[in-house]
């Protein structure tokens, strides 16, 4: 077993603060939060269903029909309005 030593004051004194206001131990209260950041961290759904998701995304939303319009310098030059070089 590895014990958690808080060396920093402000650190300790705000874990004992919560743990009286919750009615709990300083360890639930580290362990809690832990958690509770970890799961924040971690994907809540595996990659493999975030794939399918997006793919169902994708059929549900195509994209448009091409315009054969060649997305050039030149393009986006007049879409802004400049004068071509």
């Amino acid at each position: 077993m590895t014990s958690l030593y808080i060396k920093d004051n402000e650190t300790a004194e705000l874990a004992a603060e919560l743990a009286a206001r919750l009615g709990v131990t300083k360890t639930e209260v580290v362990r809690n939060l832990l958690r509770r950041q970890k799961a924040e961290l971690m994907p809540s759904t595996p990659l493999l269903s975030m794939c399918e998701r997006l793919d169902a995304w994708r059929s549900a939303h195509p994209l448009g029909e091409p315009t054969g319009l060649k997305a050039d310098k030149a393009f986006f030059d007049e879409l802004w309005g400049e004068e071509p070089d």
